[in-house]
């Protein structure tokens, strides 16, 4: 006589969503292995395991893959691409700078820098913060670096960022051969702490479809104790924007400084949004991928 029996397969949740979460690192740049464990199962013909690559301009490049779990067990994919090129400004008159706990600052150069934290700067509140800045180690950033330490802040947020002997360095030879090592070595680490993130859409069009991908906005972060605001107060209401666009930068506070972020209409989120706690996503509301008339009164996109 036949029997069935077994252990039941587990069930992958791939509903898509949005809104802001409680968020910790699960794995970065997993390999083909720790993808499957960890993610779900690979497509014989998938990429996505494959992280160097070449820019358009024909430099290295590589893509970091953050993998970000919310309270619920669901998963968000947090990209961030570095190019082995220095950053310049548009019309390359000044350069990005990046000193060793990642923080950055623009300048014509070096002997520019050290000008601006010197006496002769009348502007005493960024005369102190550039003095800060060149008092550790500094060198030319490149493509890319800003936003992953801005990410690194956040999430290594145990470091004493003021303190002299901490450092944040990620050697950028090691990353353009594709060794993340030093990053992979953080994940569940002493300096770890849960990051407020915004889940997003991206929605593209390919050979004539729309096709929609689950993202996270990756120029912002904020402290995970600050999402209780996001139950207060109903930051999609055009009133409430407007009152937070008229505060003075001294007087906002870092959530609001983030939302602010994620609004800015040329260097923001792109891609869809609400500023809300996470929830599942409803293509309806996305005014890209439906066929709804386009109204702004009132959106959070």
């Amino acid at each position: 006589m036949g029997s069935i029996g077994g252990v039941k397969k587990e069930e992958k949740d791939f509903t898509k969503k949005v809104g802001v979460f409680e968020a910790t690192v699960v794995c970065i740049n997993p390999t083909a292995e720790e993808y499957t464990t960890l993610i779900g199962e690979l497509k014989e013909d998938s990429k996505e395991t494959e992280y160097l690559g070449t820019s358009r301009d024909n430099n290295i490049s590589l893509r970091i893959k953050i993998w970000l779990q919310s309270k619920d067990g669901s998963k968000f994919p947090l990209t961030f691409f570095l190019e082995d090129k220095q950053r310049e400004n548009k019309d390359g008159t000044k350069v990005q700078y990046i000193n060793a706990v990642g923080n950055t600052a623009w300048a014509e150069d070096e002997n520019s820098l050290r000008t601006l934290a010197s006496e002769s700067n009348p502007n005493e509140g960024y005369r102190k913060m550039m003095n800060e800045f060149v008092k550790r180690e500094f060198r030319v950033a490149y493509f890319g670096e800003e936003a992953l330490y801005n990410f690194l802040h956040s999430w290594l947020g145990k470091l004493d960022y003021y303190n002299v002997e901490t450092t944040l360095e990620i050697e950028w030879k090691k990353l353009m051969k594709g060794n993340v090592k030093d990053l992979k070595d953080q994940v569940d680490g002493e300096w770890c702490t849960p990051v407020g993130a915004l889940a997003t859409i991206d929605t593209t069009e390919k050979e004539g479809e729309i096709k929609e991908y689950q993202g996270v906005y990756n120029k912002a972060f904020l402290p995970a104790f600050n999402l209780k605001f996001f139950r207060l107060i109903d930051y999609t209401k055009p009133e409430v924007i407007a009152a937070l666009s008229v505060k003075k930068s001294r007087d906002l506070k870092s959530h609001e400084r983030f939302i602010l972020n994620v609004i800015d209409g040329e260097h923001g989120c792109k891609n869809y949004y609400v500023l809300k706690e996470l929830q599942d996503y409803e293509a309806g509301d996305n005014l890209v991928a439906s066929d709804k008339p386009i109204s702004t009164e009132g959106s959070d996109y």
